[in-house]
C-alpha cells in the first residue's frame, strides 16, 4: 500500500470489522478513549492518503513512512484534546503536514556537484523519446519537486487528495483566497514545465 502496511484485521475479530466500517467520528471518540482498534481503523482508513502526501512533499519514500509514523504517534496522543473543529482526516492531514515541514527543515538541501546535472536532458528535447526514457509521471515528479512548498502543498491537497478550498485552508493554515491563489499559481507552473508533454 505504497509503504504504509495497513494494521490487518485478526480474523474472526468481529469488533475490529465493525470499526472498519464505522464513521470517522465514532472511531475518533474510541481512540480518545484509548481504543486501539480504534486507532488502527484510523490509520488503515487515513495512512495510504497520508503517506501518498508525504511522499510528494518530501520526494523520498523512507522520509514519507517517518513523517506519517511520527504523524500517527503525535495523532495517538493528541486525540484526548481534538475538539472535532476539523474533520478528522483535515486534522490528519495538517499533523503530516506539519511533520514534514520539521523533516523538511532538518534535511535542508544539499549541493549537488555539477557533474552530476551532465545526464539530464536537455528543455526542448523529443518529447516522444523523453517519453519512452522518463515518463509523463517521473516530468510530473520533477515539476512538483521544483514548485515552491506551498504551491506543491495546495496541488497535491486539491488535485490527488480530492480536498475542498476550506479544508486545504485549515490544513495549511491559510485562508480559501490563498489556497486559490497557490493552486493558480502551481497550474500555471505545472503547465508550463509540462509543456513538451501537450
Amino acid at each position: 500500500m505504497n509503504g504504509v502496511a495497513p494494521i490487518p484485521l485478526r480474523a474472526g475479530d468481529a469488533e475490529a470489522e465493525a470499526w472498519a466500517t464505522s464513521s470517522d467520528a465514532t472511531l475518533r471518540r474510541a481512540a480518545a478513549l484509548g481504543d486501539v482498534e480504534a486507532f488502527a481503523a484510523i490509520i488503515d482508513r487515513h495512512g495510504p492518503s497520508m503517506f501518498r502526501y508525504a511522499r510528494r512533499m518530501l520526494n523520498d519514500q523512507g522520509d514519507a513512512e517517518e513523517v506519517v509514523q511520527d504523524a500517527f504517534v503525535a495523532a495517538w496522543k493528541a486525540l484526548p484534546d481534538f475538539r472535532g473543529d476539523a474533520t478528522l482526516r483535515t486534522w490528519l492531514f495538517t499533523i503530516t503536514g506539519r511533520k514534514a515541514v520539521d523533516l523538511f527543515r532538518k534535511k535542508r538541501a544539499v549541493p549537488v556537484e555539477e557533474t552530476a546535472l551532465t545526464d539530464l536532458p536537455a528543455p526542448g528535447t523529443d518529447p516522444a523519446g523523453q517519453a519512452v526514457e522518463t515518463g509523463l509521471l517521473d516530468a510530473l515528479g520533477a515539476a512538483l519537486a521544483d514548485l515552491p512548498w506551498l504551491q506543491r502543498a495546495v496541488w497535491l491537497l486539491r488535485e490527488v487528495e480530492q480536498m475542498s478550498y476550506t479544508e486545504i485552508a485549515i490544513v495549511l493554515n491559510t485562508s480559501p483566497t490563498v489556497v486559490r491563489g497557490q493552486l493558480a499559481r502551481a497550474r500555471a507552473n505545472l503547465k508550463h514545465r509540462l509543456e513538451a508533454w501537450r
